[in-house]
């Protein structure tokens, strides 16, 4: 019998030790590159999330599509994609990290803790949400300021000045994680709810209709994979679900995050007072829920793209 040597070097790895090598760098750049697709494909959207969520006076007194048209009128097309050098910096490590840290959540719940079927996705995914945020949080804090911004009112000249900005006026270390908590809080049940709907019926397609809505993967012929427009599909209902439910503390954040740049800041310090003032100050739909709509149209393609992106890096990584 020949040995692997006498195979010659460019002979491929046996599956097992093609699975094993460097497995955590291959799903690492998986996510982050599924995460900067999805976020790419929705960024004038996000921008004007941003707008709508923090009254900001330009635009408070319009709607999401009125101002899609507004801001290229005011500042121009790249307008549109302000914070988005911030956003791409910050994208790709918390997309790696939090699809990397879903799948080792994933076996760790189930061969520690012994939990398995749906219940350990939701799990898994609500840990994951969790520390790919507090990762990356401080890069989001800067990405959200740049975006506040209007042409003309420029406080901060760019990333590394909004850094040093932020660092010197705000506290430290501290002013980098403002709005950390309901992060935090509203990403558990937005990841966990995310990724346990998306896994859910993936395994009830592949389940009752493999042959409908699977094909074989490219990277291993014995594993069903869902098929590219079905990913997709799958994907953008996990985000609607997903983001309904997480809505109000996503607009929370926003609100903590911006701190001394909006007129009422000294009423948003803290995670209740701020839910309680919005809510007093706006109501249900044109404060907790405002900007909903924009974040069905954004959600909605960012997480089917995130989800189909990472699934096919997974066969092209040979991740299966």
């Amino acid at each position: 019998m020949a040995s692997p040597a006498a195979a010659g070097p460019g002979a491929a790895l046996p599956p097992a030790a093609a699975r094993r090598d460097f497995y955590w760098l291959r799903s690492f750049i998986a996510g982050g590159v599924a995460g900067c697709c999805a976020k790419t494909t929705t960024a004038p959207l996000d921008r004007v999330k941003i707008l709508l969520q923090a009254h900001n006076h330009h635009y408070k007194h319009l709607g999401v599509f009125s101002t899609l048209c507004a801001v290229p009128k005011k500042e121009g097309y790249l307008g549109l994609y302000k914070g988005n050098g911030a956003m791409m910096i910050r994208i790709f490590p918390y997309g790696a990290i939090q699809f990397m840290a879903f799948d080792q959540y994933k076996k760790v719940i189930k061969k520690q803790l012994g939990i398995s079927g749906h219940v350990h996705r939701l799990m898994a995914g609500s840990m994951a949400g969790i520390t790919a945020v507090i990762c990356t949080y401080p890069l989001d804090m800067v990405r959200v300021r740049l975006a506040f911004q209007v042409k003309g009112e420029h406080k901060y000249m760019g990333i590394i000045h909004a850094f040093k900005m932020i660092y010197t006026k705000e506290g430290g270390l501290s002013g980098f994680y403002r709005g950390l908590m309901p992060t935090v809080v509203g990403m558990a049940p937005y990841a966990g709810f995310s990724f346990f709907t998306f896994g859910t019926l993936k395994s009830i397609g592949l389940a009752q209709a493999p042959n409908l809505l699977g094909r074989p993967s490219l990277d291993n012929p014995d594993v069903l994979v869902l098929k590219t427009h079905v990913n997709l599909l799958c994907g953008g209902i996990a985000g609607a679900i997903a983001q309904t439910i997480s809505y109000p503390l996503d607009v929370t954040r926003r609100r903590m995050q911006l701190g001394a740049v909006l007129p009422d800041s000294e009423k948003c310090l803290t995670m209740v007072q701020t839910l309680k003032y919005v809510y007093q100050q706006h109501g249900v739909r044109r404060g907790l829920y405002r900007g909903l709509s924009l974040n069905y149209i954004r959600c909605i393609p960012s997480q089917a793209v995130a989800f189909t992106t990472y699934e096919l890096m997974k066969q092209f990584l040979h991740l299966n």
